[in-house]
């Protein structure tokens, strides 16, 4: 437990804490078991480690990665027993979907000691109350996304902007004290700004081994493929960032892939919850009954730009943008006479010069555009809607 100790110390000190994600002041950090889940790359590690650093005494707490050598020969649940006997309160687990059979010993740890604080986090992939260990009632679960257009922002320009809510957006409130030009930011933000690791070097390169490393790693060891199943998932991820926004024709995609039909539902849903593909549901079935798949996009417009590189289109790279930043906290769906349907709201995305034949005689509805800085009516910009979290 000493070198576990030692890089601890060691990923403690080097944490900087001038930039906190979004969902820091969102969780309660006081419950006795919480869990974090998002896709490779968003920064939960760095999450962890800067709550320890700015909120706990570090001689009462621990981080550490489930990954981490040390477990090969030792077991998780006496782990967190011997830190709770040192006078350890408060464990951090990273990337618990590296450990076997994890979630019997956090239920384990969750009855056996009452008084340590667990968080630990995991891949968007993982379903953390699936199987027969029943963390439903012990474990408080939050998702985190990427970065919003406001973090990115805030990151950029040391600033501290606030969320608005969408009536709030709807009601061109949005304001950016501190940025002279945001459509020249916003322009950076879609192709590289979604991740937290904008601020370092070789962006496309680390997006790229993020990509690589989920539909390597992250899904075959979860859905327990072989290797050359791995192989088709990337071949697939290769043909839809080609053809986003996907309407489902399953048994044409499975053709051009070689997998039969039920294969190819299987892995795009697992791609869907690695944080790769986003689902856009018509609203037919309201929101408790979802209706059928109306389309599928690349999770995030930083992924068209990487996958697609000069061939990324516009239109797909605006209504990416928006469906990405309106469906962290809002139920959207595909318009019967627009584009997006949020609540009684429907959404037309276009540029600068789109009008608005399209929408004559729909209530409640809104044009978005890019490349406006200033809207009017009921006309909004469309990066007011990276302001959402």
């Amino acid at each position: 437990m000493d070198k576990i100790i030692q890089r601890y110390q060691f990923l403690l000190d080097t944490t900087d804490t001038r930039f906190l994600r979004y969902n820091h002041d969102l969780i309660d950090w006081n419950d006795r078991m919480i869990a974090i889940v998002g896709a490779r790359g968003v920064g939960k590690t760095t999450l962890l480690l800067q709550h320890i650093k700015l909120h706990l005494p570090v001689k009462e707490s621990l981080y550490v990665s489930a990954d981490d050598f040390y477990f090969t020969n030792h077991q998780l649940l006496d782990f967190a027993e011997d830190f709770h006997r040192m006078g350890g309160k408060y464990l951090f687990v990273d990337e618990i979907h590296k450990y076997a059979g994890w979630s019997k010993e956090m239920k384990l740890i969750y009855d056996y000691l009452p008084h340590l604080h667990v968080v630990f986090t995991g891949s968007s992939i993982l379903d953390i109350f699936k199987g027969t260990d029943d963390l439903s009632r012990r474990v408080l679960l939050y998702k985190m996304a990427g970065m919003s257009f406001r973090e990115y922002l805030n990151m950029r320009y040391g600033l501290n902007l606030p969320a608005y809510t969408l009536r709030q957006v709807l009601n061109l409130e949005v304001k950016t004290p501190g940025v002279e030009f945001p459509l020249a930011t916003f322009k950076e933000y879609l192709k590289n700004g979604y991740y937290p690791f904008a601020r370092q070097g070789n962006y496309f390169e680390r997006l790229l081994q993020t990509v690589q490393t989920t539909l390597e790693t992250d899904i075959p060891m979860f859905a327990r493929m072989n290797a050359s199943t791995a192989i088709k998932l990337k071949q697939l991820m290769a043909v839809l960032a080609q053809s986003v926004p996907f309407k489902p024709n399953y048994s044409k995609l499975a053709e051009i892939i070689g997998i039969d039909r039920q294969s190819l539902a299987d892995y795009i849903q697992y791609m869907i919850k690695a944080g790769l593909l986003l689902q856009l549901y018509d609203a037919t079935g309201g929101i408790r009954g979802l209706g059928k798949v109306n389309k599928i996009y690349l999770e995030n417009t930083n992924l068209a730009y990487l996958l697609g590189e000069d061939k990324a289109d516009i239109g797909n790279i605006r209504e990416t943008f928006f469906l990405n930043q309106t469906t962290t906290s809002l139920n959207v769906f595909a318009s019967p006479q627009s584009d997006f349907l949020i609540d009684e709201y429907t959404f037309e995305i276009g540029g600068r010069k789109k009008g608005n034949t399209q929408l004559k005689g729909v209530d409640n509805a809104y044009i978005i555009k890019d490349d406006i800085e200033y809207g009017f009516a009921h006309t909004i910009p469309l990066w007011h809607f990276g302001f959402l979290y």
